[in-house]
């Protein structure tokens, strides 16, 4: 059974596991990202940004945020985030922790997204010896609520956080779903409107396990296989992380995946707004739908068999789509709720 709780639900994408069967059946390779598969993924994703940039493979999401986040600060900075981004409300404090102290500042904003004038006003609210100073923004690509920053918010953002000497990181755990969204190059919404610092997701794409961490600022990449190594993070057989990636770059499969989840979160949120008290709590931009229905409905589902999470903070239910979800599964699930809610 196919379920709505989390694209991490998803097993691995046939070509990305046929890359790390083909690597398995390659004979033996140097250790610690010194093979041939890491030095193909990486030149790759060099060629898909158009730009030279610096690549690291970690497992995952809280690794990859947190160790980038710590590169750009020292103890006595701060990271300016949305008060639902990811590095705020589910990673257990590892940006603090990696950091040795960097504090988060969290910003309001509608749909998930920061703004401009809030990033302003966070950056010049103090500027005293006694408070954090701030040193980077982060963006969430596509946010928390499966809403996306178009090219001109990111350069936006990214332009009042440069003229104030911040740096710019993007939590990319769903990239692929908002460049799909977007229909854009990748790099115009990452290094060409003033990104540093992108943490690549593969996981929600497909892949078993492994995120890339992508420098556009090599300068800030100095030392960062340290805190890899440090972290516990340094794969010795780092060629079963990058070579998958490669499933993923031919064809341009990354966007095919991400396009498709993003197609069955559109059908899955027009079924929605059909139901009698059923409502769309933020627009579906990418993977996710956030519904708001009745309790004794989401009981009922629950009890029989569907899994989905109450999204805390915004309300209502999160319902995340994958690069496997099957459109009869959203029918299904559709057809179940809206008998649940006629019944409450």
């Amino acid at each position: 059974m196919q379920h709505f709780a989390s694209d991490n639900y998803a097993g691995i994408c046939p070509e990305a596991l046929d890359y790390m069967v083909q690597c398995n059946g390659s004979g033996h390779e140097q250790a610690y990202g010194d093979d041939r598969w890491t030095a193909r993924v990486c030149d790759r994703i060099r060629a898909l940004f158009e730009h030279d940039c610096e690549v690291f493979f970690v497992f995952n999401g809280t690794a990859a945020n947190s160790l980038a986040l710590a590169s750009l600060c020292q103890s006595y900075h701060s990271v300016i985030c949305h008060e639902l981004a990811h590095v705020e409300t589910d990673e257990c404090g590892g940006p603090e922790f990696f950091s040795n102290g960097s504090k988060l500042l969290t910003v309001k904003g509608d749909n998930g997204k920061l703004t401009p004038d809030a990033v302003e006003r966070t950056i010049t609210r103090r500027s005293d010896m006694h408070h954090p100073r701030p040193r980077v923004v982060t963006l969430t690509q596509a946010t928390e609520v499966g809403t996306v920053y178009r090219p001109g918010e990111v350069g936006a953002i990214a332009e009042v956080a440069k003229r104030h000497g911040l740096k710019v990181h993007m939590d990319g755990a769903r990239f692929a779903n908002a460049v799909a969204s977007l229909a854009v190059h990748p790099a115009d919404i990452t290094w060409r409107a003033g990104v540093d610092v992108l943490c690549f997701g593969g996981t929600k794409n497909g892949l078993a396990v492994g995120e890339a961490v992508v420098f556009f600022d090599r300068a800030l990449a100095t030392e960062f296989q340290y805190r890899v190594k440090q972290a516990g993070q340094l794969a010795s057989k780092m060629r079963f992380i990058s070579a998958p990636w490669l499933g993923l770059l031919d064809n341009d499969v990354w966007l095919r995946n991400a396009r498709h989840s993003n197609a069955m979160a559109r059908l899955l949120a027009d079924r929605l707004r059909t139901i009698p008290g059923v409502r769309i709590v933020f627009p579906t931009e990418a993977n996710a739908v956030f519904a708001e229905f009745p309790p004794q409905a989401a009981d009922a589902l629950r009890a029989s068999g569907w899994r989905f999470y109450d999204f805390i903070g915004a309300g209502g239910a999160r319902l995340m789509c994958a690069w496997d979800t099957e459109a009869e599964t959203v029918e299904r699930f559709a057809a179940e709720l809206r008998t649940f809610c006629q019944a409450a």
